[in-house]
């Protein structure tokens, strides 16, 4: 990035000197308080916030917000086509999303805040929930978040492996 900065010596010739700028990376990603993505990055913070959250869901999840978390965990909306209550063309002709759709919006940003919190890494918690689990009955774990009780089966894996409990 180049930036033209006056020379401050009045003596001389005005003149304009080049100068190299470090640039600061970019987050491209400010979630606003609350919102899926928020959820995400702050797994710990949000369970003082459950009152909150239902409100949300309540209030419906905004296109922009469910969007801004797929960025976040660096996925594509067609990876949750099997997990979500709606399909993706008729997600992506609404503005505001359903409290069921919204429901397990917020639950996907709690599951991948706590699998990002426990694991090194984005890709190592990914490629464990895309890999068969002997505890979990040899089945996926990804594979078990269409239901409610998948989601709490899988949490409750995460949260064994968290404190090193193994069956």
């Amino acid at each position: 990035m180049n930036v033209k900065v006056k020379s401050e010596d009045s003596n001389k010739k005005k003149g304009v000197v080049k100068a190299k700028v470090a640039r600061k990376e970019r987050n491209p990603i400010n979630p606003t308080k609350f919102s899926p993505s928020w959820v995400a990055e702050h797994s710990k913070d949000a369970p003082g916030f459950k009152m909150e959250l239902i409100g949300r869901i309540r209030e419906g999840v905004k296109k922009t917000d469910w969007k801004q978390l797929i960025h976040y965990i660096d996925s594509t909306e067609k990876e949750f086509e099997h997990i979500l209550p709606a399909s993706i063309s008729s997600m992506q002709k609404k503005t505001v999303y359903g409290k069921e759709t919204s429901e397990r919006i917020y639950e996907l940003a709690r599951l991948f805040g706590l699998g990002y919190e426990v694991f090194d890494s984005k890709e190592d918690f990914k490629k464990w929930l895309m890999t068969p689990s002997r505890t979990l009955g040899n089945k996926i774990p990804f594979e078990l978040l269409d239901s409610s009780f998948g989601f709490e089966i899988v949490e409750s894996e995460i949260t064994r492996i968290q404190y090193n409990v193994y069956s």
